[in-house]
């Protein structure tokens, strides 16, 4: 396992995990159903292939076998904006591919900045992680998880109610790489 997979891992299971900011990935991380694909090259187009072609893995395995993947780009996007522009086209390829409905891409960044909020506020740790990455999830499998799970229109509230109340020791834990 490469340093930049033990990094996603680690933000996986302290972070989205540890925090409950996704109370539906411990299940699918504990039973090794998330793939973690790094993309090591500087290329958008290498990078966007690897996506499409991550997209195609996940129509051709069994949920059973694989849940999600987290594609993660560590030489690319050192700039939230370049970041956010290029998530135009990966959401284009979704599109282009026919698989709205099907896949829905959630996005996470260093540097995460949601619209109109302060890049200090807390509520952007809810989406920043040790690089910029791509989590492409299937819409089939979100739907069931929250036919079950109460009040999941109250989860990102919750969220930043989480990552507001973190004492500056945890946020230092948890989020190493956001201390320059």
């Amino acid at each position: 396992m490469s340093q930049v997979e033990k990094d996603v891992q680690q933000w996986l299971e302290d972070v989205v995990i540890g925090l409950n900011l996704c109370p539906f990935a411990a299940k699918p991380n504990r039973n090794k159903q998330i793939k973690i694909q790094v993309c090591e090259d500087a290329s958008e187009d290498v990078l966007l292939e690897t996506i499409y072609q991550e997209l195609q893995t996940l129509d051709q395995t069994p949920v059973e076998e694989l849940e999600t993947t987290l594609v993660v780009a560590p030489n690319l996007f050192k700039e939230f904006d370049d970041y956010n522009q290029f998530l135009d086209l990966v959401e284009g390829l979704v599109i282009q591919m026919n698989k709205s409905g099907i896949y829905q891409i959630a996005s996470f960044h260093p540097d995460y900045c949601f619209y109109g909020a302060e890049p200090e506020d807390a509520e952007n740790l809810t989406n920043r992680s040790p690089y910029p990455i791509f989590h492409l999830i299937r819409e089939e499998s979100m739907e069931k998880v929250l036919k079950h799970y109460p009040d999941p229109d109250g989860i990102p509230e919750r969220n930043v109610e989480c990552v507001e109340n973190l004492t500056d020791a945890q946020k230092r834990k948890l989020f190493p790489y956001l201390i320059k």
